[in-house]
């Protein structure tokens, strides 16, 4: 069996992307593929998990207000799962899936502040993922882009820490921010102050190499090396890569040891493992575990190299 065609022997979120990343396929062929994703496998699933008062696990970002167990952070709560659901590439515009999304909206509440979900907390992390989530599902997140923009450090990043504990970014911090830009710079266009913003927080991971410390040249964290799905809040050279091509960012030298690295990883059978899965408790397992061949990071190293090749 190809490797296409184990991506395609997959669930409908893998079909569907695999059809438009990687095998050109016709655009309606796409759609009716995408459109299985709120009917059938993991996007159905999570649907099913909302509880009737719009939220999952009962919370914004900590499942009945329970911050972290033994095993780690709960995902199981609604701003993990609605950005598993964009992960998944659920239509924003398929009637289960929209009105999952805006029932969370107009019900869940930000555990730290109380404020409504669209409005935001006020630390990079959560704020970055109202942003992508608004924006996603349609709404235009300018007010809350602007308040993103102002956290924006002189080292060119973001960090989810306040600016009395640390001047400094944050890898994690500055990837989550970058995503949410691009979601929103896709659906409703940016600001030149956001563009600045953007283009300094990429700068911030180039003159790293995406994975390096700048002055001792070592790689900072070896996490860093090792693909995990879905990410959350962790940063790894692979998400950074993903974030590049979908922002279709100039292919700048400085990759080449990320692209390399990249190359490494990839098994004599032609795929990645899943790795570095993160501790706490999902809604369920979409994989086979750690060390064994993964569709998501096979379909998504195979694209970030398409994107490198054809950009060379």
């Amino acid at each position: 069996m190809s490797v296409a065609d184990w991506l395609m022997s997959g669930d409908p979120a893998i079909r569907w992307q695999t059809m438009h990343d990687l095998l050109d396929a016709e655009p309606a062929e796409v759609a009716r593929e995408r459109a299985r994703v709120a009917r059938e496998g993991w996007g159905a699933r999570l649907l099913a998990l909302q509880r009737e008062d719009g939220s999952w696990a009962g919370g914004a970002w900590f499942p009945d207000g329970d911050r972290e167990t033994d095993d780690g952070q709960p995902w199981t709560s609604t701003a993990h799962v609605l950005v598993l659901l964009t992960l998944l590439g659920a239509d924003p515009d398929a009637r289960p899936v929209r009105e999952a999304a805006e029932h969370a909206f107009a019900a869940v509440r930000w555990e730290d502040n109380d404020a409504a979900f669209l409005d935001g907390e006020d630390e990079a992390c959560t704020l970055a993922t109202a942003i992508h989530l608004g924006a996603y599902f349609g709404h235009d997140m300018s007010p809350l882009v602007e308040r993103l923009v102002a956290d924006h450090r002189e080292d060119g990043g973001w960090n989810c820490d306040p600016p009395s504990l640390s001047r400094r970014s944050s890898v994690h911090s500055t990837i989550g921010a970058l995503e949410a830009l691009e979601t929103q710079r896709r659906a409703f266009g940016s600001t030149s102050a956001a563009a600045e913003a953007a283009e300094d927080a990429r700068e911030y991971l180039l003159a790293r190499g995406l994975m390096r410390g700048r002055r001792s040249g070592q790689v900072i964290d070896p996490a860093f090396q090792r693909f995990s799905f879905p990410t959350y809040w962790h940063y790894d050279v692979l998400r950074a890569l993903e974030h590049l091509r979908m922002a279709d960012a100039p292919r700048d030298p400085r990759l080449a040891g990320a692209v390399e690295m990249l190359r490494a990883r990839r098994s004599s059978s032609g795929t990645w493992p899943l790795e570095n899965t993160h501790r706490g408790e999902v809604p369920f397992v979409m994989e086979d575990g750690d060390g064994r061949p993964s569709r998501w990071n096979t379909l998504r190293a195979l694209r970030v190299l398409r994107w490198w090749e054809e950009g060379g």
